[in-house]
Parts: structure tokens; sequence; C-alpha cells
């Protein structure tokens, strides 16, 4: 066929109308083309916080003397952290940080106010948290010229001595599961649920699309199968290749980045088909809704973003505000890497990871719910 030799604006105009008339015909992708941005703009601007505050800690309050309550409201007053939880023994302490309900245990020993007094530096201990290192190296960088600073109206008199020096208490400092504080010890865990979010949705996000532009949906909508058959069916060779990602990524987290591995690793196989299944299941409902291979791969996105950056994979997780860990409560990422984290680094067994296992099947059912009520809707 000829092509025209002169440029013609009257031929232009009309192919800009023919894409803006497209572009309102695919209302779907105009919204991300425009979601995509506020989204970022809304988690970065406002969600995403690397000086982390208000972190949660518990006290062991064995002084009934007034200077151990002197140190316990200059932290608080610090806005690094916030007491959620007064305990009676140190077990007590130990099981909170392994179960990640808080990130810090300060223990004020019995006749603190006393031996302070006496000027024998008495010994406070502070445990912590270390499987994520961003999330508390600034609150424990602080607590020396904290301690130093919040005892200073007390030191007068015959007091008065232990102010010029190098600090009336010996503070101790116990950074748990990851004491020389490695950040791939953090990062490496991470990655498998990471991975795991973004190749489990889209490869499902694809399936029932490119059954449609293939024209193969035909054949699916006259086999005499059930809708719940043929959407399990299409996870279940899936669930295969997630756990082959499993095992690369443990054993390159051992072998090559000697991360521990202190917990059961049958316990992190069970949990990681659950969260395999939420993944798939969250992917065949994207296929579902989408009406192609481009819209699905556009909602697999759109999923991914708020998860790798609400779940405290990238950002510690309590510095960001109430709202955002709400949202970030319904991944199942957020959850997910609580769990293989507190089973690689802390040894959690089944009782400490149960409510989080559970809320991750929660989601899966609900996500492939939703897909098999869709995939209904796509037989009509």
């Amino acid at each position: 066929m000829k092509q025209p030799h002169r440029f013609s604006f009257q031929r232009l105009r009309g192919i800009i109308a023919k894409e803006f008339t497209q572009m309102r015909r695919d209302r779907l992708t105009f919204a991300m083309m425009l979601g995509i941005p506020l989204l970022q703009l809304t988690l970065f601007g406002y969600a995403i916080n690397s000086d982390p505050r208000h972190l949660p800690a518990a006290v062991l309050l064995a002084d009934q003397g007034p200077q151990g309550r002197t140190l316990l409201y200059a932290m608080k007053n610090s806005t690094f952290f916030n007491f959620v939880r007064q305990v009676k023994t140190e077990r007590e302490g130990r099981e909170l940080l392994e179960r990640g309900q808080v990130l810090f245990v300060v223990n004020i020993p019995e006749n603190f106010s006393r031996d302070l007094w006496r000027g024998d530096r008495p010994e406070v201990l502070v445990e912590a948290d270390a499987t994520d290192p961003v999330a508390t190296s600034t609150a424990l960088g602080s607590l020396g010229s904290l301690f130093d600073t919040a005892l200073q109206n007390d030191l007068k008199g015959s007091l008065a001595t232990l102010a010029g020096t190098s600090g009336p208490i010996d503070l101790r400092v116990h950074a748990l599961y990851n004491p020389e504080v490695v950040t791939q010890y953090n990062i490496v865990p991470g990655l498998m649920g990471v991975i795991l979010t973004m190749t489990m949705v889209m490869i499902t996000g694809l399936a029932i699309t490119r059954e449609r532009e293939r024209g193969t949906m035909e054949n699916l909508l006259s086999m005499p199968t059930r809708p719940s058959e043929v959407l399990i069916g299409k996870i279940v060779p899936y669930i295969l290749v997630g756990y082959i990602q499993v095992a690369v990524i443990l054993i390159a987290a051992s072998f090559l980045f000697h991360v521990p591995i202190e917990g059961s690793i049958i316990l992190l196989g069970v949990v990681a088909l659950v969260f395999i299944a939420a993944n798939l299941a969250m992917g065949i409902t994207f296929s579902t809704i989408a009406k192609n291979q481009l819209q699905a791969v556009q909602m697999t996105f759109f999923f991914f973003l708020p998860s790798i950056l609400l779940s405290g994979f990238m950002f510690p997780f309590r510095g960001m505000p109430r709202w955002a860990q709400m949202l970030g409560e319904v991944l199942p990422l957020t959850h997910f890497l609580r769990i293989v984290r507190g089973i690689l680094l802390k040894g959690n067994g089944i009782a400490d990871v149960s409510l989080q296992l559970w809320q991750l099947a929660l989601f899966a059912l609900v996500a492939l719910t939703i897909g098999i009520k869709r995939y209904r809707q796509t037989l009509d």
C-alpha cells in the first residue's frame, strides 16, 4: 500500500482522538495511571519514616524509689519508647520479645535508687529485638545521654560528684537475635516473602486473562468442572514453583549470607504453603477482574507496591503512622515477614506464630472466595 508523502495534521488529530477514545474506554488502565503515582506520593510522603519513634517497650520495675520512675519518664518523654506493658519476670519480658509484641524490655533492678544514692553506679539492663536493626538502633543510641540528663536534677548535694563522672548508671544493652547487627539477617529472610509475592501474584494474575486472549477460555467453559476445581487446579502447580523458590533462598541465606536458622524448617514450610496459597489466590482474583494481561500486570504492581512499602521490609513497621500500620496489617507479606524472621532468627515455634498464621489463612480464604465468585460471573 502506498504511504502518503506529506505530514498531515488532520490524520494526526485523528490518531490522537483514537488514542483518547481507547483510553476513555479502558477505565481500569487509566485509573492505574493516576492511582499509582498518588499511592506512591501518599506512602512516601506520609507513611514512610526512617526515624521510628513511639516504639513498643516493656519494663521490669523492681525498684520502688523515685529515681527508677524518673528514668522511665525520661525514656517516654524522648518519644522513642512507648511503654505498653509492665512485666513481673525476665522470662515474661523475653516472651514478649520473641513474639514481636515489644521491641525493648527495660530492667530496672531492685534497690536501684538506694545504690544510686550510695554512688555505686547501679546497672540498668535494656534488651532489644535486633532482628530489624534500623528500627532499634537510633533509640538504643540515645540511651546513654538520655540517662545522664534524666538524673541531673537528682545529682545534687552529696551526689554532686556523680554528675561529673562518665555516668551515674552502668547501662547494659543486649541486642538479641542479631547481636552483631548484621543487616543481611533482616533483609535476606524478608526477600523470601517479597519474591514469593511478586512472582506468585503475577503468574496467576495472568492465568484467566491468558486463556481469554488465546481463545481457549471456551474450552474451560465447556468442560464439566466447577469454578473451585478450575481455580484450585490452576493454583496447585505453582505451589511447587513457590517451594523451589523457598529452597533456593534458604540455601543462599545459609551458605552465602550465613543467616542463622534457629527454628524448624518444617514449620517454615507449612507457613510458606499458606503464604503461597494466599498470593496465588490474590493473583487468581486479579485475573478474573482484568480484561487483558496488561491490566493483570498493572493490578499486580498496584498490590505489590504497598506490600513492599507497608510490610516492614524496606522501612520499620513501627515507625509508620497508625493508619499505615492498619493498612499493613491487611497485607499477607506483613505477617509472613514476622513469621519467617521469628522462625529463622528467634527459633519461634507454632505457639509464637499461630496468630500471624491464622491471619494469613484468613486472607487466603477470603481472596480465593472472591476469585471463585468472580469466576462464576465470568461463566455467565
